[in-house]
């Protein structure tokens, strides 16, 4: 697959072939699926938690005798009934993450790329650095590109102006290419790789 690369002028800066066997996949949903929710998973926190019946700090001694008063039986003050009771089958702390095998994960992130490029979705810029950390310079030249919505992948070091300048950007994200992941890929409407990023990809896949 040949794709037009392009500065963030919008000017054309050449040509470059992508490999089939990152970005010509026939996607599937299933996979991308499974990753997604894996990752989903992994990022929720699970810190929820409820007092129970034996950890509230109450008495817990017997209320009243059993018999004779009229009323309910009742034992101690820290039943789940009771205001200042433990909670009745309340959250608990626990780890929402399940596990997912590497390749299936691998497998997941070239289905993602594979998507997009169907979609014509990729843009190849020749480098993403700018002269100054101002995001209204920035604004300008992606409007020049069309781009709206979009996750930028940066080689393995991001250009420190360019990051700040897009950090307040809406719609907009700034990821190296080892932080690349198919739910980020999704989520964002054009997928903006930089030469070094194809580079990177085409060697972690070879």
């Amino acid at each position: 697959m040949d794709l037009t690369v392009t500065t963030l002028e919008g000017k054309a800066a050449g040509k470059i072939s992508l490999s089939d066997a990152i970005f010509g996949l026939d996607p599937r949903q299933d996979l991308i699926q499974r990753v997604v929710r894996w990752q989903l998973a992994k990022r929720q926190q699970g810190g929820h938690k409820t007092l129970g019946r034996s950890e509230v700090s109450l008495t817990g001694a017997k209320m009243y005798k059993q018999k004779g008063t009229g009323r309910a039986r009742h034992h101690a003050a820290s039943a789940p009934p009771f205001r200042g009771g433990g909670r009745a089958h309340g959250p608990v702390v626990r780890n929402h993450s399940h596990d997912l095998n590497k390749k299936v994960r691998a497998l997941g992130l070239r289905h993602a790329l594979s998507a997009k490029a169907l979609a014509s979705d990729i843009i190849v810029i020749d480098n993403l650095t700018a002269n100054e950390a101002k995001t209204k310079s920035l604004t300008g030249s992606l409007a020049k590109l069309g781009l709206t919505n979009a996750l930028f992948i940066g080689g393995s070091e991001l250009d420190n102006n360019f990051r700040l300048a897009a950090k307040n950007i809406p719609n907009v994200d700034v990821l190296s290419v080892e932080g690349i992941n198919v739910y980020d890929i999704l989520r964002r409407g054009k997928l903006v790789l930089s030469k070094d990023a194809v580079a990177a990809l085409e060697e972690r896949f070879k």
